[in-house]
């Protein structure tokens, strides 16, 4: 990713302003007149407040111009390097006060350059809020104990003031920013979910997700490989079967998305994850909006291109003809439901996976299903697993099956495609998603949350201790929690309230563990609503249950521990149980253990940053909240080495007289 315009503060004392503003604006190519005339005068401002402020620091200085942020869709102001600290310059022409809003959108690509450019990880960055027309008021100094410093507010006369005392107040870096290498540094963004759908939606096709990073190659390879077997699909009238797999976080639903909206037409995505086909539909609707576009058009479009699995088979099971699309991406594809179900919702004594090889066959020429194949994520009874699909498929000898060698021969049901393969499939391991994408703050999060749920505090104390700590903060306090997610939440990072559905008797401490997740409105408000809208995730009041954020993710996520899933000291292993009536019954059946504990997988591994789980104090005065067992939890979870919540001045003052663990 490189800038508009880059230079030195002596190339840009030495050029003519307006062949800085003409570089500029060969790159505007679709830009409506109105706004090409509002953006010329503002880059002219810009360069005249720049030349000006800067006309005494060092002449080595870079300065870059509006740099491009992928994941957030914008591009900076301006960057200006120095040996020791990093400066954000966000401006805004004219204006006479700093806002909130300017203030989050300024801090926000300070966080995506500390986050996701290579170069920008070892070195103080400032973001500095810029309202030329403001009147100058006295600030604070950065104290840079944070990599991203709180946002300056500096004006068009005190812009000089505040960089050259921050770099002077700088602390001495173990070796300089590389400032003439710095642009060439990797920029490779993570997007969540939602924002890979509209960057895919609004380009068609954009390689730089599908890379993601530049050290997870393996996501590039996998996507690619369905991209070449769509192709080959269709070049050779074959129909074909792909099964990707990979550990919960690692990419499945980017590469499957990445297939829909990049250059192959015809395709869908379907799921039966019906909240997150209200999210990426409300979110394209929205961007939609914004863009001036028909929303109707845009409601169409997404409606097609984003599917819930019961509509689809509701709309083909009763038709002789093939369905609209050659290419069906299935979601979550080990959770297809077995023939019990299927008779008794459809009146077909058939599980879920042959219905779709059935009504895709339909194609005489060419048909792919890619099967997206999650691990350790089923929490619905009646979900027959991979095996299904295996069944399925030795009746049906015309699919062609590419799939990784950790479906063929493994011990679980649920994850085993064939005891042994068949001469027709072709075994590919980059097919296979192996690394984890979505936590940002630390690749061994997926690892340290299975050995944690196997019971296992040996091993995710080393995995903790490998990887320098895990972003896994334990807190007694749920207003501690609270306090801790709105520090942790800066920019437009999202923070949220997670639970289990059968955490029942959280009622007690007042979180309510009944997201109505079927409500298409409610998600939509839950996940892409911001405060003061009490309704979003982010008012940090209503949690949102397994079924309402499985497939989605938070930056920051407060995991609300119930005791439906607990240790006791005599055993090794975790206790499943379900609240019955003012009771609590263990669970018995391997089937309800595993979903149970599949549930806490899915809230442990939401989000992208921190997670702070608060296990609460319990009540020795009610017998279906007692203490030890909450104890147990908060005890186990610290010896696999997560850790306690700091408690941080501003965390104790909010909340006096009580213990953060």
């Amino acid at each position: 990713m490189h800038a508009w315009w880059s230079g030195t503060l002596k190339e840009l004392r030495e050029c003519q302003p307006d062949r800085i503003v003409g570089q500029l604006a060969t790159r505007l190519v679709e830009a409506h007149p109105l706004n090409r005339d509002t953006q010329l005068r503002a880059w002219r401002a810009e360069i005249a407040v720049l030349t000006e402020s800067l006309a005494g620091a060092p002449a080595h200085w870079q300065l870059l111009l509006e740099y491009p942020l992928l994941r957030l869709r914008k591009r900076i102001d301006a960057v200006l390097l120095t040996e020791h600290a990093i400066f954000v310059l966000e401006f805004k022409v004219g204006s006479t006060a700093f806002s909130q809003v300017d203030r989050e959108q300024v801090e926000d690509y300070a966080l995506d350059l500390f986050d996701f450019h290579a170069a920008s990880r070892e070195h103080p960055i400032v973001p500095i809020l810029i309202a030329t027309s403001a009147r100058d008021r006295p600030g604070q100094w950065p104290l840079f104990t944070v990599p991203v410093t709180p946002v300056q507010e500096a004006t068009a006369d005190s812009l000089f003031d505040i960089i050259t005392g921050c770099v002077a107040r700088a602390p001495a870096a173990q070796s300089p920013l590389d400032i003439g290498n710095w642009e060439a540094a990797p920029y490779r963004p993570v997007p969540t979910i939602v924002e890979a759908a509209r960057m895919l939606y609004a380009r068609h096709g954009v390689s730089e997700i599908a890379a993601a990073r530049s050290d997870l190659a393996n996501l590039t390879r996998t996507t690619d490989a369905i991209l070449q077997t769509i192709d080959q699909a269709r070049a050779a009238r074959r129909h074909m079967i792909v099964f990707v797999t990979g550990i919960p976080g690692a990419g499945k639903t980017l590469c499957g998305l990445n297939a829909v909206f990049g250059p192959v037409t015809e395709a869908a995505f379907l799921t039966g994850n019906l909240p997150l086909v209200f999210v990426i539909r409300a979110a394209l609707e929205r961007d939609a909006r914004q863009q001036g576009r028909n929303i109707r058009d845009a409601q169409q479009e997404t409606e097609s291109a984003i599917q819930p699995l019961m509509g689809f088979l509701r709309d083909n099971l009763q038709r002789s003809e093939p369905p609209h699309e050659h290419v069906v991406i299935f979601d979550e594809a080990q959770r297809a439901w077995d023939a019990d179900f299927g008779r008794r919702k459809f009146g077909h004594a058939q599980s879920e996976a042959a219905l779709f090889l059935d009504i895709m066959h339909r194609h005489a020429d060419w048909a792919v299903i890619v099967a997206l194949v999650g691990n350790g994520q089923e929490i619905n009874t009646g979900e027959a697993g991979l095996a299904a699909w295996g069944e399925a498929l030795t009746e049906r000898p015309d699919w062609q099956i590419l799939a990784p060698s950790g479906v063929i021969g493994t011990s679980d049901p649920r994850q085993c495609l064939f005891a042994v393969a068949p001469s027709r499939a072709d075994i590919r391991d980059n097919l296979h998603l192996a690394v984890p994408v979505r936590s940002v703050r630390s690749a061994l999060a997926a690892p340290w949350v299975e050995a944690v749920l196997a019971g296992d505090p040996d091993t995710a104390r080393s995995i903790a201790a490998e990887a320098g700590g895990i972003p896994f903060y334990v807190t007694r306090s749920l207003l501690a929690m609270r306090v801790a997610l709105r520090h942790y939440a800066r920019g437009s990072r999202r923070a949220g309230l997670v639970c289990s559905a059968g955490a029942r008797r959280l009622q007690a401490d007042g979180i309510w563990p009944n997201f109505p997740h079927l409500d298409a409105d409610a998600m939509a408000h839950w996940f892409l609503g911001r405060w003061p809208d009490v309704r979003a995730s982010d008012a940090l009041e209503l949690p949102a249950t397994q079924f309402a954020c499985q497939g989605l993710e938070l930056d920051h996520v407060g995991l609300c521990w119930g005791n439906d899933l607990i240790r006791r000291s005599d055993q090794r292993r975790w206790i499943a149980r379900r609240f019955s009536g003012s009771r609590w019954q263990e669970r018995r059946k391997e089937a309800d253990i595993a979903y149970q504990t599949n549930t806490y997988r899915v809230l442990l591994t939401r989000a992208r940053y921190e997670t702070v789980i608060w296990v609460p104090n319990g009540d020795e005065a009610d017998i279906t909240r007692p203490p030890h067992e909450f104890d147990a939890i908060a005890n186990f979870l610290l010896t696999c080495g997560a850790q306690p919540l700091p408690q941080t001045t501003h965390m104790a003052m909010a909340d006096p007289g009580n213990t953060l663990l």
